[in-house]
């Protein structure tokens, strides 16, 4: 790798985020691509990447993410820090075998490992993987049925750990625009049928999150991924990696021809859904959260709450409500905002519920008073 090259300001390190997260500007892609570009995109609110596709691309239609998922062309599984992801199925196959070490240590540090010492755990994941594939069931049809096969065990630990440890998928109509089901689980392989595909390397994953995450540290990949010992594996990357500082003298890598725009670039608001993985995969979040605020998250399906970003940093907090035929979303900044920017957040709230609210016959954006606490 080269030695350390040029300092990366706090405003040149958001704004080239902000690029490599299609947040700047609007992109043509499809949803299929985003979802690869980003390396997934946190889904345990189900509805969650649907605002979070929609404040990245032009036009995208629920329809169009809700076809992926019915057709098997994506799916929502644990992948990176042991959490749900919406992932394509080529990746759902690729990187389950690569952060598999990852959920095998969630698990092991729960109560419900400590529930099933000394178990024949071979035996149990044959089973679950058994009762998964006959038919999707949820981790309470499951657990009693596997609790009879290994009886004076915890039913509860029993499906946990078959969750955990088995790579499996959420079935539709779970993580459909509109629709609503149990978190119902089938093996990866049974629901796309096809194998596993080891061949996903840690290099590879590296690569993939620089081009979009990046510019960032060893720590900060590790935080996303839940991966340890990752400075080996960007040791070995050398040339196709490049180095910076940001302005404390940390050291921050890239790949060489990635995009770094302007930091003077105008960076327009945008409403993030809940659990974004854009505030939540670094190990250092002052790029877009300098005041380290608590990232909410909140619980349920989505897509009626999330946060959002002014000039490109986390300053408020969004929430909409239904009364009715009426639906109302109220936007809660943390300071008072500029007349300029209170104008463009309005208008782009606007625009959020005629996407998310489009059967409702009202729509009112408000602007709450500062929750300056």
């Amino acid at each position: 790798m080269a030695a350390v090259g040029d300092v990366l300001s706090q405003q040149a390190l958001n704004r080239a985020t902000l690029h490599r997260q299609l947040l700047l500007d609007r992109s043509p892609r499809s949803a299929a691509d985003t979802i690869e570009h980003l390396v997934g995109m946190q889904a345990q609110a189900p509805n969650a990447p649907y605002v979070g596709l929609w404040s990245r691309l032009r036009d995208f239609r629920a329809e169009e993410l809700a076809g992926l998922i019915t057709r098997r062309q994506a799916v929502r599984t644990s992948l990176m820090r042991a959490t749900v992801h919406l992932v394509t199925a080529r990746d759902a196959l690729a990187l389950r075998p690569l952060v598999q070490p990852v959920l095998v240590r969630g698990f092991s540090g729960q109560a419900f490992n400590r529930d099933i010492a000394g178990l024949d755990t071979d035996a149990l994941l044959a089973a679950g993987r058994e009762l998964l594939t006959e038919r999707p069931r949820t981790r309470a049809e499951l657990g009693p049925l596997l609790a009879e096969r290994f009886p004076g065990r915890n039913a509860t630990s029993l499906a946990y750990a078959v969750s955990y440890l088995v790579p499996l998928v959420q079935v539709p109509p779970r993580g459909i625009w509109g629709a609503s089901g149990p978190a119902a689980w089938t093996p990866t392989e049974a629901w796309l049928g096809r194998p596993l595909a080891p061949d996903h390397s840690a290099e590879s994953l590296v690569l993939r999150y620089l081009r979009a995450f990046g510019p960032a540290s060893v720590k900060d990949i590790q935080a996303w991924s839940g991966l340890t010992r990752l400075r080996e594996v960007t040791g070995r990357l050398g040339a196709k990696l490049r180095a910076f500082r940001d302005e404390h003298g940390r050291e921050l890598l890239d790949l060489p021809d990635a995009p770094r725009p302007d930091p003077e670039t105008v960076a327009p608001p945008r409403f993030l859904p809940e659990y974004d993985n854009l505030l939540l995969s670094y190990a250092d979040r002052t790029r877009v959260n300098p005041d380290g605020r608590p990232v909410p998250l909140y619980p349920g399906n989505g897509g009626i709450f999330g946060t959002v970003l002014v000039d490109g940093l986390f300053r408020a907090t969004w929430a909409i409500t239904r009364d009715g035929d009426r639906a109302t979303l109220t936007v809660t900044p943390f300071r008072r905002l500029s007349t300029s920017d209170s104008t463009a957040v309005a208008e782009e709230g606007a625009r959020l519920l005629d996407f998310a609210t489009a059967d409702a016959d009202r729509r009112d954006v408000t602007l709450a008073a500062p929750n300056e606490s």
